[in-house]
């Protein structure tokens, strides 16, 4: 039989040892925790990541926009083209590759006309400075929408130059139809029959070595 002093020795051995294993188990229980939530943080970075990613909100937001851009093109520019020509906006396409599944994140135009749908590239300078002009505005109106914010003042910058008599005065038509839409619309020209179609006028003159002078008529 072991002496009275061997089994104190013994259970006070074996009580620190209980402690040893309780404190572990708390050590475990708290580490278990901690991975516990750095995994649900993970989990979330995870799902933010994709949630802001290429193919996220952020192309859900540019999917939603794409009909009402593409809309508000058209209506100015039928009004420019008499109907005739109609504009899609396309944000993928397929892979040459069939390797690859998923499409190609991008943003094309095709412009479809009485001849048939071809790429911007394909039209003449005249007629892309009409898509661009009907695009332009339509960006603007819809990121002012978005914005909450009215839209005051639109530029618009030459290139009457790549239209005829009658492209010129459907533009200009046009740009009177949306004046209610903004608070000023500054046409900049050099262009007499231009310049003549609006009311309000800012002649700017440049003169050799006195700089530049302006008239509004």
């Amino acid at each position: 039989l072991k002496s009275k002093n061997e089994l104190h020795v013994f259970h006070g051995s074996i009580t620190q040892q209980l402690n040893q294993i309780s404190e572990t188990e708390l050590e475990l229980k708290s580490k278990k925790d901690s991975r516990f939530e750095i995994e649900n943080e993970l989990s979330m970075l995870s799902d933010l990541a994709i949630a802001f990613g290429r193919g996220g909100v952020q192309a859900l937001l540019i999917e939603a926009a794409i009909p009402r851009l593409e809309d508000e093109t058209n209506v100015l520019l039928s009004r420019m083209t008499d109907g005739r020509m109609v504009l899609q906006l396309h944000t993928q396409r397929e892979r040459r590759s069939s390797k690859a599944d998923d499409p190609i994140e991008t943003l094309e135009v095709t412009i479809s006309d009485e001849i048939g749908t071809r790429p911007y590239e394909m039209f003449s300078g005249g007629e892309r400075f009409r898509v661009d002009l009907a695009l332009r505005i339509a960006l603007s109106k819809l990121l002012a929408w978005r914005s909450g914010a009215q839209l005051p003042t639109l530029f618009i910058d030459e290139g009457f130059g790549t239209q005829d008599a009658e492209g010129r005065d459907k533009i200009v038509d046009v740009i009177k139809a949306i004046e209610d839409q903004f608070q000023r619309i500054l046409v900049i020209t050099h262009m007499e029959e231009i310049q003549e179609a609006f009311p309000v006028r800012i002649e700017v003159s440049r003169k050799l070595g006195s700089g530049s002078t302006f008239v509004i008529t």
